[in-house]
């Protein structure tokens, strides 16, 4: 009963007073935003050099008979190309709307 009692005050006094802003764009969300696509397309670049690389260091292996590195780098280009090119579905999720 003093709990309900304690709830109603707060709500009618306190949480009346909140209200839910708008959101806004900076002054600088632009630029901002051309920094972010660029950063993506150099991540994405990286990437792929990373897998051609990885790819014919495979390949060298492979025929000089060595040892067999380049599969876990492949793998990690992978890897961190799927978490570079999901980080804006994962901080949507995270963050919400």
């Amino acid at each position: 009963m003093i709990l309900t009692a304690a709830h109603d005050l707060l709500a009618q006094d306190y949480l009346a007073q909140v209200f839910n802003p708008t959101p806004e764009t900076p002054p600088v969300a632009d630029k901002l935003l051309r920094l972010v696509r660029y950063f993506t397309w150099f991540v994405l670049l990286a990437g792929v050099l990373a897998i051609i690389y990885a790819g014919g260091r495979f390949a060298w292996e492979k025929w000089s008979g060595g040892a067999l590195t380049a599969p876990k780098q492949i793998a990690g280009a992978l890897v961190g190309g799927i978490i570079a090119t999901s980080a804006g579905t994962i901080m949507n999720a995270v963050i919400g709307q």
